[in-house]
């Protein structure tokens, strides 16, 4: 009899954010994503504690991507013992970079402000940093006797799927799955024949109705902004969701479906992964990178300004008439949108459009479910401005997408591990995976520890 394996649920489960999963096989522990818990007014505390594992036992640590929910412990994984090697692709281990060092100057700022815990220093990213090593997806990894790869996740630019495979038995770990199709990235590859799926479901009770008509929509928005000469205020995320809105504003602008109009990105964080984006242009899709090709720079066109300085942030109220502020962050818990929202949100001239999915506790979806007074950093502000939504712009994949997943791939899994989704989003997409496949479908509890045969 070999040793057991088994997977521990530490993050990301009951819950959209936090992601940290471990398959401990006895001879190795080898982690899946190490997260932060975000939107929730106790997810500070939360992060602050120690880990359901001793740090130091865990050998390796594969990252699927770098949003905050699945890389913002890294540095106290580090800094409470963790020594081993991080694995992951190249733009995944440069936007880690960027952004760990962003969330440690708003911890900082946080501390000064409501005296809440620093989790990490400098020093530390800087430790996890020299223990990180970049593969290309498909490249082998070995860990033993376990062979890992990562596989294109579709999701953000340099996301992957985590593979793990041992005498002709597959584990695989899908981090978020990406939604299709999306203005800047491939399709998902999807996998096959595996014994055990972890997956997420972050949309799993819902479907995107408006992916066909998103760039309709944001066209719509923007026309009318112009005609109001109101203000169009995008929460979004830096990662990602930005490069999206940028390139389809850069496209109706040059086709003439929209005039020119002053356009502020206004986050020092989305303009550095903005660069990374020009850097990386072999992880876009086909038609994107002929664009670029042909001469045009998708991140830029007329009326687009970066505001890198607080200066710049504050100087935009100063702009009169029709104008669009991009600002991070997406589910406006923190940044520079928050002082947007609290400036514009009592207009009635303003649109508030939330472009992903907004964490219950957040400040976004406070505003999504229709408040009409909220509080912003110790302010209470009414709510005038017009709430809007579009759903097509989600980075994750919905619903239909997700038990499409498993039925192109999951013939032979003897479990399905749904996570990563609100309680009810997660069971609801368990008990469908059930119906319409018979799919061994489960949705496991903070800190379980199931045995698998691996």
């Amino acid at each position: 009899m070999g040793m057991a394996t088994t997977l521990g649920f530490y993050g990301g489960v009951g819950n959209v954010t936090g992601a940290n999963f471990m398959l401990d096989c006895g001879d190795q522990a080898i982690l899946i994503d190490c997260g932060l818990v975000q939107g929730d007014r106790f997810a500070q505390q939360v992060n602050a504690e120690p880990f359901a594992y001793n740090p130091a036992d865990v050998d390796v640590l594969l990252v699927t991507h770098a949003h905050a929910d699945h890389i913002g412990r890294i540095p106290k994984l580090v800094k409470d013992g963790f020594t081993g090697v991080i694995y992951s692709t190249e733009p995944t281990r440069d936007f880690a970079n960027i952004m760990l060092r962003d969330a440690l100057k708003v911890m900082r700022y946080e501390k000064e402000r409501y005296g809440t815990e620093v989790l990490y220093g400098e020093r530390d990213i800087d430790q996890a940093l020299s223990q990180w090593k970049v593969v290309s997806c498909q490249q082998d990894i070995a860990l033993k006797d376990i062979r890992a790869y990562f596989t294109d996740a579709g999701h953000i630019l340099g996301s992957g799927m985590v593979h793990l495979e041992r005498n002709g038995k597959k584990i695989v770990f899908t981090g978020d799955i990406g939604n299709v199709p999306q203005p800047l990235l491939n399709p998902p590859v999807i996998p096959t024949d595996y014994d055990y799926l972890l997956m997420e479901s972050v949309y799993g009770d819902r479907v995107h109705e408006e992916v066909e008509e998103r760039t309709q929509l944001l066209t719509q928005y923007i026309l009318e902004t112009q005609h109001k000469s109101g203000t169009l205020i995008i929460p979004a995320f830096s990662l990602e969701r930005t490069q999206a809105m940028l390139l389809e504003i850069n496209n109706l602008v040059e086709s003439g479906q929209i005039e020119a109009l002053p356009v502020f990105l206004d986050s020092p964080l989305a303009i550095a992964v903005t660069e990374m984006y020009r850097k990386y242009p072999q992880y876009l899709k086909t038609d994107v990178q002929e664009q670029i090709k042909a001469g045009d720079d998708i991140f830029d066109f007329e009326g687009l300004s970066f505001t890198r300085t607080v200066k710049d942030s504050h100087e935009i109220q100063a702009h009169k008439g029709a104008k669009v502020i991009i600002a991070g962050s997406g589910m406006s818990h923190g940044g520079r949108i928050r002082r947007h929202e609290k400036n514009y949100l009592d207009d009635p001239a303003t649109t508030l459009l939330l472009v992903g999915y907004q964490a219950v506790g957040s400040l976004g979806r406070v505003l999504h479910d229709g408040a009409k007074k909220v509080q912003i950093d110790g302010e209470y502000v009414k709510v005038r401005a017009k709430i809007a939504r579009i759903r097509g712009y989600s980075g994750h994949a919905d619903r239909d997408q997700l038990v499409d997943f498993v039925a192109q791939g999951g013939d032979k899994a003897k479990q399905i591990f749904v996570t990563m989704g609100e309680e009810r989003s997660s069971l609801f997409l368990v008990q469908r995976l059930r119906d319409y496949l018979g799919a061994p479908a489960i949705a496991p509890s903070e800190n379980q520890e199931i045995e698998i045969d691996f």
